[in-house]
């Protein structure tokens, strides 16, 4: 391997120029790949074409409608909906969503279709019409009536009567025409509209819709704050340590380089951006700092001894090129782990990353020395303090072995026991912070109304016209009963209740007949009439299917977790298998697949780590050809991520789906330290014959600052990660700076204690 280290530097500094420039025109080449980049806010991204979940969710769409929605809230500052001003509002945002494009169907308390009879007719006609010349007497009759249908309460009106909400259903057409900008920019100005007309409500957007449309915008949000703010904080770190112009612009030279590489690889491979992989940017250039670090300390380092530039250029290759290749290869491998995800978006987060990590290995090796070796490069003395500061740390940890190696045995027990505090716990809805004005809309809503988090349940009869069996149609609303007394659920709509009201209807409105019909050719005739009576965008295809076999019923809940949607859903499948077990089915949903997502990814990511810890470990004994170090390497690229999760555990305790990648990520991050301390440390042993006292004295004085200022630059990237205003961003950067905060703490304190403990050999 030395031999090869030192025909690199030869040909490095012989051929300097040519390295420039093919580096150079190798990333030119690889950003022109950017032009090819899309990007994707659908919420279905975090889901593969293989979820079984996914997969009975658009089966159950299939069958009856696939649309997405915008809902507006609307709360009148009085306090009560049932005024004529209010209610002419209702009626003119009812007439208006109509005009949102793709728009398919509009729900509103103005539009109901109440049922009454007259004569022997069934009179089926909007709930409210000509709102503004209402009398009292007539607004009272509304109230009463919409207070009082299961359809209504809690859905399009909470029981005070003083929040509604108008719900527009978006279809998707299968031909590419949607344009999700376009709905929004529609939905928008129709909130602004209703907002300027009528001063006296206060409305509330969300739905569907608006959630894509805030994934589409996380990543915007990120790119223009947080990369600012994590290259100016790289820049002050990189001028503070280094305190050199020059090895500064070669840096920022190399960090970006390394990115626009990695992104502009992704462009060529026809990689979809989402608001997890847009973050990649921002993680490479935080780890793309290190392998410069560690090149230009020992330049400085050995030029301060008195050692030629050119000399001083190659001696850094010759003793970082083993180490920083390990350290790529490992950082790239925990990455590209994350091809185990069941979630896409972290696959390709994975590859780019690992794509930008092993980008930055060749332009630190190849292009950095080059450039520096064409640089006027001046050295500046002053950075002795931090050598000195470094070897009274490593006297101090040598002299204090003993109390030491203790304390950090007992710091890593207290903090790893906090794991049992852990639970798998997630709420879509929470992934952006209430700087998005959808989530207020949608917490207010689950606050009033039913909330955003559905169970569907396709419940089939097993044959053609089924639904219209008393015997089926008892079932259901026995279920829906059972449904209705669960705590968690707000409201719940079933075809049940439209029969109930049909049969009260065709009784002459008599409350006694409010109960399902007992014969099948009534129920039948009931529904037909009825379907034949409603308005165009009204009809019941998204609650029947065309052989009128099945039916589909939505069970609503407040935003609750992960945990709770599950265990109302096993619960519900409980219950159909007890007493209906010819109906037993799963829920569906979009809800339901996010509270699956997160199980199924810590499964399969636990399969991921594992692989990557073995390859990484054959990969540390091979390159450090020393089977106990390689062995002892474990202990401080691992214990800091269980470290990790227990400081989340005591403090967080949920965990969620951003959370469940950080094993595998985490891993090839943390190792970059070790290796350098355990190469140093290897080297001091074997080429200079040094006692282990003296070894670890060597590795403090040699790359104590390059870890100490790697260290800051992981920990300022990953930080300013953490102020994400989405959270799967956000808790990835927070578990990240954890993890290397603990890092470096063993690395600095319990591996040198481990290895003057173990390294006992003369």
């Amino acid at each position: 391997m030395q031999r090869v280290e030192y025909w690199i530097g030869n040909v490095v500094i012989k051929y300097r120029w040519l390295f420039i420039f093919a580096l150079l025109s190798f990333a030119i080449i690889s950003a022109s790949g950017m032009q090819f980049l899309t990007f994707s806010n659908d919420s279905r991204m975090f889901f593969s074409k293989e979820n079984p979940q996914l997969q009975a969710l658009e089966a159950l769409e299939n069958t009856y409608t696939k649309v997405e929605n915008v809902l507006y809230i609307i709360a009148p500052k009085s306090g009560n909906i049932f005024e004529a001003k209010t209610l002419a509002a209702i009626e003119f945002i009812t007439e208006q969503a109509w005009t949102i494009p793709f728009s398919s169907r509009v729900d509103s308390l103005s539009n109901y279709q109440h049922t009454k009879a007259f004569e022997d007719d069934l009179v089926v006609a909007d709930l409210i019409s000509g709102a503004e010349a209402l009398n009292d007497e007539a607004i009272a009759e509304i109230k009463q009536i919409a207070i009082t249908q299961p359809m209504l309460l809690n859905s399009l009106i909470d029981q005070k009567g003083s929040v509604t909400a108008v719900n527009i259903n978006i279809i998707k057409p299968d031909d590419g025409s949607y344009k999700i900008e376009e709905v929004s920019k529609a939905a928008l100005a129709l909130d602004q509209l209703m907002k300027d007309k009528y001063p006296f409500l206060d409305i509330y957007l969300t739905g569907g819709v608006m959630i894509d449309t805030a994934f589409g915008e996380a990543p915007v949000r990120d790119m223009r704050t947080l990369i600012p703010v994590m290259f100016a904080l790289l820049l002050f770190l990189i001028i503070v340590s280094i305190r050199s112009i020059m090895a500064t612009v070669a840096t920022l030279l190399v960090i970006i380089l390394s990115t626009i590489t990695a992104i502009g690889l992704a462009g060529w491979m026809g990689i979809v951006l989402t608001p997890a992989s847009a973050n990649a940017p921002i993680i490479i250039l935080t780890l793309a700092v290190a392998d410069s670090i560690h090149i230009l300390a020992t330049v400085f380092y050995q030029m301060r001894n008195g050692t030629t530039r050119y000399d001083a250029i190659k001696g850094s290759i010759k003793v970082n090129l083993k180490p920083v290749l390990i350290t790529s290869v490992s950082t790239a491998i925990g990455f590209m782990a994350m091809n185990f995800s069941d979630v896409p978006p972290f696959k390709d987060l994975g590859n780019i990353v690992a794509m930008g990590v092993m980008a930055a290995f060749f332009y630190s090796i190849f292009f950095l020395p080059s450039f520096m070796a064409v640089l006027p490069l001046r050295v500046k003395h002053n950075t002795g303090k931090q050598i000195r500061v470094f070897t009274l740390l490593a006297d101090l940890v040598i002299k204090r072995r003993t109390p030491i190696f203790w304390s950090m045995l007992v710091l890593i027990i207290a903090t790893s026991a906090g794991i049992s505090k852990i639970y798998l716990n997630d709420e879509f809805i929470k992934y952006f912070d209430h700087s998005y004005p959808f989530r207020i809309a949608s917490d207010f809503s689950a606050e009033h109304l039913a909330g955003l988090e559905i169970i569907d349940w396709d419940l089939d009869s097993g044959e053609r016209g089924g639904i219209n069996d008393p015997k089926y149609l008892k079932t259901v609303e026995a279920f829906a009963e059972w449904f209705r007394a669960q705590p968690e659920v707000k409201h719940v709509y079933t075809i049940t209740d439209i029969m109930k009201r049909l049969n009260k209807s065709m009784h002459g409105d008599d409350p006694l007949w409010y109960k399902l019909p007992e014969q099948r050719d009534l129920a039948a005739q009931y529904l037909l009439l009825f379907e034949m009576s409603l308005p165009f965008g009204l009809d019941l295809n998204d609650r029947i299917n065309l052989d009128k076999s099945a039916s589909r019923m939505t069970v609503s809940t407040p935003n609750i977790g992960t945990a709770e949607i599950l265990d109302l859903e096993r619960r519900g499948r409980e219950w159909l298998q007890l007493h209906a077990p010819e109906m037993t089915t799963y829920g569906s949903g979009l809800s339901i697949i996010f509270s699956y997502i997160s199980k199924r990814n810590i499964e399969s990511m636990l399969k991921g780590s594992i692989i990557a810890l073995v390859l990484i470990s054959f990969i540390m004994i091979l390159a450090l050809r020393d089977f106990k170090l390689g062995i002892l390497s474990l202990i401080p690229n691992l214990t800091p991520a269980f470290m990790a999760f227990g400081i989340w555990g005591i403090f967080v305790g949920q965990v969620g789906l951003a959370v469940s990648v950080m094993i595998a990520m985490t891993l090839g991050i943390v190792v970059d330290d070790t290796v350098h301390f355990l190469s140093k440390y290897q080297r001091a042993r074997k080429e200079h014959n040094m006692s282990p006292e003296d070894a670890v004295r060597y590795v403090f004085k040699t790359v104590g600052s390059a870890i100490w200022i790697t260290t800051l630059a992981l920990v300022g990237g990953f930080g300013v990660l953490s102020f994400s205003s989405f959270q799967i961003n956000a808790h990835m950067g927070a578990m990240t700076t954890i993890t290397i905060i603990f890092a470096i703490i063993l690395d600095f304190f319990f591996l040198p204690t481990l290895l003057l403990k173990l390294d006992t050999k003369k």
